[in-house]
């Protein structure tokens, strides 16, 4: 359920397909924002006050959802053991099992439980550490809210608004550049140490990071958008949502591949590259086995590894309906980029840098948009159309687009565009484009975009 009571059909019926994605992606991984209010609470004097003091009956300990202003059960929720909502209580202690050790003994980083390259991301990355913190809780309350000591004894009281407690050092996370930007720090990576999945732990085990704001923001819901939240903080809209996280995406990608962190030695950082488009079985045979695609978005030599764009495809895509006058720059900087690549990092490192901006100008443009409901329809039309669909040549882009049509599926839903019974009807067009990128060595791209075809006709036949 995602506020007052309405039926989402990410989080009720979502089908074993996409649970099983998003437990793959949420259980073993971690979540530049989040980091930063850690060193700002830090400068500031404030203080990580730990999961524990926010854990009384009176507050959010509640094992009912009876509160009369909020939920009050929202511990319970984030420690749900079964659930992907649960998965931030649980980032600590994955550490601690069999994969999360294994890694850790390959890096030779000693234990994962009190590695700092973990912790980051594992465990509520805080400055000042008040009593009752503790690095084991995972990813705690503060984790997302920021360090509570200069607004957990007034954010309950009578007359206290949000934007006080803003003021007062919590995150302001109704805002969708700085939600993006905390769940960036962990479910793309940081500068900051502990806060980056770098090839070599990818290569020792450590899942691919994916992300897309929306779902994931919905999957991790512990409250209820009624009258009382809309007053403080306005109704989610999930459409800007979905595109705001989209440029902020491409926007850290590049700023982190600009960064130190895009080489090691003589090599590039393959973290930022796609990884099944090098990742595929070598045969060695009389005829060769072409096992790639060219990608119409990709100006670069055959061969060559790719970056991953998955982001900047649905930004395209994103960018020619919701900010049409911006699209073209987007799409000619993109291409600039990719070809660029293929020269040298100096002239990666430039083109990136204008990339950058440009997907930043979008996510301001975004943020700005009077942004209505049935854009929903023209998007899940343009993300399956013929001039975004050609780009679907490889696996991590097409789990992005998966993503969003649910996305926006949901966002019709819940702006009243269709019922629920209507999308539930095609639920099953969805899940055969998720089952088609839920095994990765089994991907095939012209299955995956005949299956995506058909989930954005059916939707579209409910316009």
């Amino acid at each position: 359920m995602r506020g007052g009571g309405q039926a989402i059909i990410g989080r009720s019926a979502l089908g074993g397909v996409l649970v099983a994605l998003l437990l793959a992606l949420l259980l073993g991984l971690p979540d530049l924002a989040r980091s930063a209010d850690a060193a700002g609470a830090q400068a500031a004097g404030r203080t990580y006050v730990g999961v524990a003091s926010c854990a009384g009956s009176t507050c959010h300990g509640r094992m009912e959802a009876d509160g009369k202003v909020v939920r009050q059960d929202e511990l319970k929720l984030w420690q749900e053991p079964s659930t992907p909502g649960g998965a931030h209580s649980r980032a600590f202690a994955v550490l601690g099992g069999t994969r999360g050790r294994q890694i850790a003994a390959t890096l030779g980083l000693g234990e994962a439980t009190a590695a700092p390259a973990c912790l980051g991301c594992h465990s509520t990355p805080a400055g000042a550490r008040g009593p009752r913190f503790l690095a084991q809780d995972g990813v705690g309350c503060e984790g997302c809210h920021g360090a509570a000591s200069g607004w957990i004894a007034t954010h309950y009281a009578v007359g206290a608004t949000h934007a006080a407690n803003v003021v007062n050092g919590m995150t302001a996370l109704d805002r969708p550049q700085v939600r993006a930007g905390v769940c960036l720090d962990c479910h793309f990576g940081s500068a900051r140490p502990g806060q980056f999945v770098d090839h070599r732990m990818m290569a020792a085990g450590h899942p691919r990071v994916s992300f897309e704001l929306d779902l994931f923001s919905t999957m991790q819901a512990h409250h209820n958008e009624d009258a009382d939240y809309a007053r403080r903080k306005g109704r989610t809209d999930s459409l800007k949502l979905w595109a705001v996280g989209q440029a902020s995406a491409v926007e850290r990608a590049l700023t982190l591949y600009s960064s130190a962190k895009g080489s090691e030695g003589a090599f590039p950082e393959f973290y930022f590259f796609d990884c099944q488009s090098c990742h595929r079985r070598i045969y060695d045979q009389a005829e060769r086995s072409k096992t790639w695609e060219a990608n119409p978005g990709r100006p670069i030599p055959a061969g060559m590894p790719p970056f991953n764009d998955e982001n900047m495809i649905m930004l395209s895509a994103a960018a020619r309906v919701i900010a049409p006058g911006q699209a073209g720059r987007f799409d000619a900087d993109s291409r600039a980029f990719h070809a660029a690549l293929a020269r040298d990092r100096p002239a990666a490192i430039a083109a990136g840098t204008r990339l950058a901006a440009s997907a930043r100008a979008l996510a301001d443009a975004f943020g700005a948009a009077a942004i209505n409901g049935d854009m929903a329809f023209t998007l899940v039309a343009e993300v399956a159309g013929g001039a975004i669909a050609p780009r679907f040549t490889d696996y991590e882009g097409s789990v992005q687009a998966v993503m969003a049509v649910d996305t926006l599926l949901n966002s019709l839903v819940k702006s009243g565009r269709i019922t629920i019974g209507a999308a539930a009807g095609i639920r099953a067009d969805v899940n055969r484009a998720y089952a088609a990128v839920h095994e990765p060595n089994a991907y095939r791209p012209a299955d995956f975009r005949a299956a995506l075809a058909s989930a954005a006709r059916s939707i579209g036949a409910l316009r």
